[in-house]
C-alpha cells in the first residue's frame, strides 16, 4: 500500500539571518523570517511526511508558540516525522521538491540539499528531486521578498 503526501512553506526574506534551505546553509544577503530556522525546503518536506500518513501538520508537532522550537534546527523535525512514520508503519519511498526563489540563484545548491534530503530521509539520492524555479520577477517570490517550497512524498507500507 502507498500515500502520496503534499507539503508547502512560504517566508518572507529579511537581513542578518542566515538563509538555510534543504538544511544546507546558502550565501545570501538575506535569510527566512520564521520561530525555528525557517528552512522552507524541511518544512514542507515534514508537512508532506506528515501528511502521507495522516499524521496532523508541522504546526501540530512544532508549534511556533513554543519556545523549545525557536530557532530551532528544521532536520529534527524531518526526523521527528520520520520517527513517527516509522511507528505508524510507514517507511519513505520517494520524495520531489520544488523551490520558488528569484535569488539567490539555487542551482550550485541543488546537489547538497539532495544528499542532505537523502540522508535525512534515508533513501537513495536517487529517489531524491529537488528543482529550483524563479517567479519570474512576479509577485512576493519574483521581488525577491520571499522564497517557498513544494514537496510530494510517496511513503509505502513497511514489510514485516
Amino acid at each position: 500500500m502507498f500515500r502520496v503526501g503534499i507539503g508547502h512553506d512560504t517566508h518572507r526574506l529579511i537581513e542578518g539571518r542566515p538563509l538555510v534551505l534543504g538544511g544546507v546553509a546558502v550565501p545570501h544577503d538575506r535569510g527566512l523570517v520564521g520561530h525555528s530556522d525557517a528552512d522552507v525546503v524541511l518544512h514542507a518536506v515534514t508537512d508532506a511526511l506528515l501528511g502521507a500518513a495522516a499524521l496532523g501538520d508541522i504546526g501540530d508537532l512544532f508549534p511556533d508558540s513554543d519556545p523549545a522550537n525557536r530557532g530551532r534546527d528544521s532536520a529534527e523535525f524531518v526526523c521527528e516525522a520520520i520517527q513517527r512514520l516509522t511507528a505508524a508503519g510507514w517507511r519513505s519511498v520517494n520524495i520531489d521538491i520544488v523551490i520558488h526563489a528569484e535569488r539567490p540563484k539555487l542551482g550550485p545548491h541543488k546537489r547538497a540539499m539532495r544528499d542532505r534530503l537523502a540522508d535525512l530521509l534515508g533513501l537513495p539520492i536517487g529517489a531524491v528531486s529537488v528543482k529550483a524555479k524563479t517567479g519570474e520577477q512576479l509577485g512576493p517570490i519574483g521581488r525577491g521578498e520571499a522564497i517557498s517550497c513544494d514537496a510530494v512524498v510517496l511513503i509505502g507500507r513497511n514489510e514485516g
